[in-house]
């Protein structure tokens, strides 16, 4: 073969050819390289926090100057736009789909309202608005009640000590609790790494012999959800925030720790059983599913990471995956997206039956026992009923006060609501024996609570003067609230969808 040399004497056009060839490939090359170091310079420059960022930084539009993306998706929390077939972050009054509750809740503020939970924006104006957290004369909630809201939160525990924290009013902190929960939740502001900024579930996987620390980053992106969605209860006199995990994460592990101390949150207005109040277990349902075995993260859902620019970084726009499947479901699942939906929703409808054969049995139960009681049933007639209700309410809420419709772990799901309906229907049996037995009229005629305004009148509440006291809050107290709060951290940012 002659040499190239030779060739291109022969040939001089291609010599040409080969130069022009290998200017195209230089250039090209030399793109791909200036690229490769601008995305690179771009990406380390969205982790340097630009100005600092006090230990205990409330303000989520301080942390935004920063880390404009995160922020900026962040704000779409506010969106109330998409409604999946049963759920979604459109506004759903829960009482009124569902009226049984109403009674479930008889003698407890769940029972006054209860709705869809909006996004991490609303926090705040949410809790203020709900008709459970009282007026300006009933103050009936601990500041306990706040550790979930606020990014206030880990700066007041900081200062005035957590146990304090705990054992005051929830009025009495309304005016340093003004942002909603956001960056300062899950970040340190210096190293920008995820942490747990509140105690109660560092103790309680210290008494389950676990350090925090030890956890890696990815088990991170689900331990910073589990500092709020999950199961909690207020301990003591101190309303000390407490997880029941010391027997396990299961609704029986949980069910029998509340018994092993005797707890219940509230006195059945009706029944007259101790009652547990769920809250919502979302951690400890997820840890029970086939996502937690195969070790994907709450966040791998519902903050998927996206691209900008060449920058990959966190969707802080925490919704329902159905929103945003390409970017959730089908990262794993190569299905259609029609079918995936379908899937989420086959399982969804299948625990939603169930569930309302628990909620109506259950119902049932309660407003039996009442007629029991009034027919001069004794405690110790009664004992063994009351728990069979209280244990299958406490299912029953385990899986509904959960978010996603039991989706997270949809057999254990569909367990434990069997459980539920179990339990119901076997309290329902020893009552119907006592009435015989007692010679008391049998069947016991149910009242109408088809409507959630008939089933909050047939409790004894009034829910006009409920409203009319809460408005006179909002209208007074709150906005006492909000002056203080804008002297003291100079601007107070106004959550709400921009015109």
């Amino acid at each position: 073969m002659k040499p190239i040399s030779e060739i291109i004497k022969d040939k001089p056009w291609l010599g040409w050819l080969l130069f022009l060839g290998t200017a195209v490939v230089v250039f090209l090359l030399g793109l791909l390289a200036s690229s490769i170091i601008e995305r690179r310079t771009e990406s380390v420059y969205t982790l340097q926090v630009l100005k600092p960022i006090a230990e205990w930084e409330p303000r989520n539009e301080v942390w935004g100057e920063n880390f404009p993306r995160e922020y900026e998706s962040y704000l779409k929390t506010l969106n109330m736009d998409f409604a999946s077939k049963h759920g979604g972050s459109k506004m759903i009054d829960y009482l009124e789909k569902y009226p049984e509750l109403v009674v479930l809740w008889a003698g407890y503020a769940f029972s006054k309202d209860y709705n869809q939970g909006r996004g991490h924006a609303y926090a705040i104006q949410d809790i203020r608005n709900t008709l459970r957290t009282g007026d300006n004369v009933n103050s009936p909630m601990p500041a306990t009640c706040w550790t979930c809201k606020s990014t206030d939160v880990p700066r007041m525990m900081d200062k005035m000590g957590k146990e304090n924290f705990y054992k005051v009013k929830w009025k009495d902190l309304g005016a340093e609790i003004v942002n909603p929960i956001g960056c300062q939740d899950c970040h340190d502001p210096k190293t920008l790494n995820l942490r747990i900024t509140r105690p109660a579930l560092i103790e309680a996987f210290q008494r389950q012999g676990k350090d925090i620390n030890s956890f890696s980053r990815q088990e991170m992106r689900s331990l910073v959800c589990a500092q709020c969605h999950v199961e909690y209860y207020f301990k003591g006199e101190g309303k000390y925030l407490t997880f029941p995990w010391d027997k396990g994460f299961s609704a029986d592990s949980m069910e029998a720790y509340f018994d092993a101390i005797e707890f219940s949150d509230w006195t059945h207005a009706l029944s007259k059983a101790p009652m547990l109040k769920a809250q919502h277990p979302d951690y400890e349902l997820y840890k029970t599913g086939i996502h937690a075995i195969r070790g994907v993260s709450c966040a791998d859902c519902h903050m998927p990471y996206k691209s900008e620019g060449g920058v990959k970084f966190t969707d802080h726009h925490i919704q329902s995956p159905l929103n945003n499947v390409a970017n959730t479901c089908q990262v794993c699942h190569r299905e259609d997206t029609q079918r995936l939906i379908q899937d989420v929703y086959d399982r969804q409808d299948r625990i939603e039956e169930l569930r309302r054969i628990a909620e109506k049995t259950i119902a049932a139960a309660h407003i039996e026992a009442k007629v029991a009681w009034d027919n001069g049933a004794t405690p110790e007639q009664m004992k063994e009923i009351l728990k069979y209700i209280r244990h299958a309410q406490w299912r029953w809420d385990w899986v509904a006060a959960a978010n996603g419709l039991g989706f997270h772990a949809p057999v254990e799901a569909l367990r434990v609501l069997g459980t539920a309906i179990q339990k119901g229907e076997e309290a329902r049996r020893q009552l119907a024996i006592l009435f015989v037995k007692q010679g008391w009229k049998y069947p016991v005629e149910l009242p109408d609570i088809s409507t959630k305004d008939k089933a909050q009148k047939y409790i004894g509440l009034d829910l006009p003067k409920l409203r009319e006291a809460k408005l006179e809050f909002l209208n007074t107290t709150v906005k006492k609230w909000d002056e203080e709060a804008r002297k003291r951290q100079g601007f107070l940012f106004e959550y709400k969808i921009k015109d």
